[in-house]
């Protein structure tokens, strides 16, 4: 890990850390199976996300998006680490 490997690869999994739990607010809303939900939460990810961009720290503008800090939950369900609730 010499060499700044270790805080690369940390980045990485951060940003699929974010990647996968902003992803989840979709499927929590149901939104991949209703257009209007898609609609909605894909509003609400323009708005905070896409517009608020680097005007904001990147910790707010997620909990701006999903009303709390990011979690690995969604990390570990899509990589098949932790059962799925049906």
């Amino acid at each position: 890990f010499a060499g700044g490997y270790s805080a690369g690869y940390y980045s990485y999994l951060w940003a699929e850390v974010l990647s996968a739990d902003a992803f989840g607010a979709f499927e929590e809303a149901g939104a991949l199976e209703d257009e209007k939900t898609l609609s909605l939460t894909g509003g609400k990810f323009a708005g905070t996300v896409l517009a608020m961009g680097g005007g904001a720290a990147p910790m707010e503008v997620f909990k701006a998006f999903r009303g709390r800090e990011p979690s690995v939950d969604a990390l570990l369900r899509h990589n098949g680490l932790v059962a799925t609730t049906a």
